[in-house]
Parts: structure tokens; C-alpha cells; sequence
């Protein structure tokens, strides 16, 4: 799960780390009242939305100008400017794609004197199974590109669970990112603070960039970005609470209400499966065909009808689906209850486009009767080789 920016540094906040004061907004009247609470004479106004690059960003609409998504402001009249001319419009960024996001939220902060930018970021490291700390003297830039090009200007530090954290993990961060001596002390202290944070609220990703000294030689979190592991929310209520569903994909919230796990690709395959391993091996074969998934779903082992039902309809929801493939292998999950679910679906939203099913499992043979015997137009499959080819054949046509 994702969260905006202010609501990662209050969180970053409630740890002891440093951040700059600011306050969100939701309307043009808010944001001139935030600035004049925040005092002072220089004021950012950040649009808030689940995607990086927001300060190269470009809006949509023309009338918007061409300032991008993070914008300086000198007075109170100049912030009311900027706030009228980012909410509700859309945001175009490199990470957004070409339909942009639309800004619903600013947040006002108070102005920075930044002497340095610099790169932090912290992660659960799947392949070492560890926390890791990720620095670069290379901040304020997608370091993507830093990794890309200059590998070596990227210092990567993991965390041995048993040890915990300790000073020297975040000595050689400072290190790392070649600050001076009492600024190394700062460092010690945010570099655990952010890992408390990471470890006691579930994050999978916790990203500051940049990550700045100031003219003060003070580090700042001048930025924050916060991915936290949905397996885990159950564990965190006030955390979920900061879900922002406008910033989700409407089939994922509906997935996730229904207990679905539901992952929007980019392919014109709709795949039904029951199991992580199975839809991970469905999605590799439509692709093996020349094909691509258009989603990832698992309706999981013991799915009701209405769940499956359910299902079905997120996949046909999607433009982009040109084809459905359900495979379904039963052994909690029973064939018969799926087939159930689909008719049910179908005769709902309707059928426009080509579904391939394949069953196998407890229930097999009155999964199929039931299908057999709806008088949809269903093409059956007998393996999950046989369907694959079959639905990327049907969508070819």
C-alpha cells in the first residue's frame, strides 16, 4: 500500500526523524491558510499523487501552465496561484504514463536553504532477506539512471536481524554519502529512526530522495516515499486508514474488498486462476504463445460463487481484456462452484469476448456439465497448454 508524501513524514515524523514543517490541503482556500500559518516568506507547493518526478511533471490541461507538479512561491497570493491551477487537474509524469494522475491534494511546506542533495532509501531486501540501506551522493535524481550509468556511486548496507541495528550500520552511511563529522552523528541517529519505522509499521519500501543538508548543516527529509506490505496491514489499522482510494485502481480496491488478490498488467489476456504458482505459470504460457496477461488473479483456494463472480467482473471491466482465460485447478476450490460463479457473471455483465475455460480437479466433471449445459459460448480446454493456445488463438482472430 501506498500513501502521499506528508502522510509518509508525519509517519517518519512520529519516529524522531527530521522533516520540514508543512501542511496538507484540499482546496485552494487551505492552501492559503497553510502558508499563513507556516509563516515565513517562501513556501512549496507540492501536488500529492501516488508517482515520482511530480517537479518535471507537466499537466494535461493547458491552462494549467507548464510549471510541473512542485513549484515554488514567494507569497501568499502566489501559493493560492499555484493551488488553483494544480487541483483537479492531471498530472503527467514519468511515472504516471501518458494518462497522468489527477492532484485531489497539495501539501504547503515551508521553503528549505539546501547546500546538498543526496539519496537514502530503505528496503526489505528479498534476496538476502534482509533490511538494506541504499545511499548515493547522487539525490534529487531518478536513481534508476544513477544505477544505470554510474553503479558505483550506489553503496548498498544490510542489516543482520539477529544483530539488529547498530551505530556502525549508520556511521557508514554517512560515510557512504560523504558527510562531515557531526553531520555522520545526525545520520546515526535518523538511520535508526527510519529503520525502527521500517521494521515496527511492516514498510517494504521507505524512500528519501533527496535527502538533504542544509546551509545549517542540518539533514532534512525534504521528501518521502512509502510502500507498505499489504499482508501486513491487519496488523497496523491506523496505517490502513491512510489508503487513498482515488489513487488505486478501482478493480484493485473492489479485488481487495473481496478478499481477491488482483494485479492489473498491461497484456489483453484476462487470466481466473485459483493460486498464486498456478496464475504466475498461467501468465509465463500466455506469454510463451506470443500473448500478454492483462492481469494478475488469484480468487485463492475456498472462493464462493459470489466471489468468483466477482471476479469475473473485474476482468471484464477492463477495456483493454480481448480474451478470458479461467484455469482452474480444484482441490480446496471445487470446479463446480467456479463454473457456478462465472454463469452467474456472465449472465450479469455479458460475454464479448472470447473465454476459454479449463477445469480440473474435485468437481471436475459437474463444473463442466454446468458450463456445458448454460449455453454460453465457452471454448474448453483440456490442459493448461491446450487453453493457453486456444484463448491466443481466439484473441488473434
Amino acid at each position: 500500500m501506498n500513501i502521499h508524501e506528508y502522510q509518509a513524514k508525519a509517519v517518519l515524523a512520529d519516529y524522531g526523524a527530521p522533516v520540514a514543517k508543512g501542511i496538507p490541503a484540499f482546496s485552494v482556500k487551505e492552501a492559503e491558510q497553510a502558508a499563513r500559518e507556516l509563516g515565513g516568506s517562501l513556501w512549496v507547493v507540492k501536488s500529492q499523487i501516488h508517482a515520482g518526478g511530480r517537479g518535471k511533471g507537466r499537466f494535461a490541461e493547458a491552462e494549467a501552465g507548464d510549471a510541473g507538479g512542485v513549484r515554488l512561491a514567494r507569497s501568499v497570493e502566489e501559493v493560492a496561484a499555484h493551488a488553483g491551477q494544480m487541483l483537479g487537474r492531471t498530472l503527467v509524469t514519468h511515472q504516471t504514463g501518458p494518462a497522468g494522475r489527477s492532484v485531489n491534494r497539495l501539501y504547503i511546506e515551508e521553503g528549505s536553504s539546501i547546500a546538498r542533495e543526496l539519496y537514502l532509501s530503505c528496503l526489505v531486501d528479498r534476496g538476502s532477506g534482509r533490511v538494506a540501506f541504499i545511499a548515493s551522493q547522487e539525490g534529487g535524481v531518478n536513481i534508476e539512471d544513477v544505477a544505470a550509468e554510474t553503479p558505483e556511486k550506489i553503496i548498498t548496507i544490510h542489516v543482520d536481524p539477529a544483530a539488529g541495528y547498530t551505530s556502525h550500520i549508520g556511521r557508514s552511511v554517512g560515510y557512504a554519502l560523504g558527510l562531515e563529522a557531526a553531520q555522520i552523528r545526525q545520520c546515526d541517529q535518523l538511520i535508526a529512526a527510519l529503520y525502527r519505522a521500517t521494521v515496527e509499521t511492516d514498510m517494504s519500501l521507505l524512500e528519501v530522495n533527496p535527502l538533504v543538508v542544509t546551509e545549517a548543516g542540518e539533514l532534512l527529509c525534504l521528501d518521502a516515499k512509502i510502500n507498505f506490505d499489504d499482508n501486513a496491514l491487519f496488523r497496523h489499522s491506523d496505517i490502513a486508514e491512510l489508503r487513498d482510494p482515488a489513487e488505486d485502481d478501482p478493480k484493485e480496491v473492489e479485488a481487495s474488498e473481496n478478499d481477491l488478490s488482483y494485479v492489473a498488467l498491461d497484456g489483453d489476456i484476462g487470466c481466473m486462476v485459483n493460486g498464486a504458482g498456478l496464475a504466475m505459470s498461467t501468465m509465463d504460457i500466455i506469454k510463451l504463445y506470443g500473448a500478454e496477461p492483462a492481469n494478475f488473479l488469484d480468487v485463492g483456494g475456498g472462493a464462493s460463487k459470489e466471489r468468483v463472480a466477482v471476479a469475473f467482473k473485474i476482468i471484464t471491466a477492463d477495456p483493454n481484456v480481448k480474451g478470458i482465460l479461467v484455469n482452474i485447478f480444484g482441490g480446496i476450490m471445487r470446479c463446480d462452484v467456479v463454473a457456478e460463479g462465472i454463469i452467474a457473471a456472465v449472465k450479469e455483465v455479458g460475454l464479448q469476448v472470447p473465454l476459454v475455460v479449463r477445469l480440473e480437479g474435485t468437481n471436475v466433471d459437474e463444473g463442466k456439465k454446468t458450463i456445458a449445459d448454460s449455453g454460453l459460448n465457452v471454448i474448453s480446454a483440456d490442459d493448461l497448454d491446450d487453453a493457453a493456445q486456444k484463448i491466443v488463438a481466439a484473441v488473434g482472430e
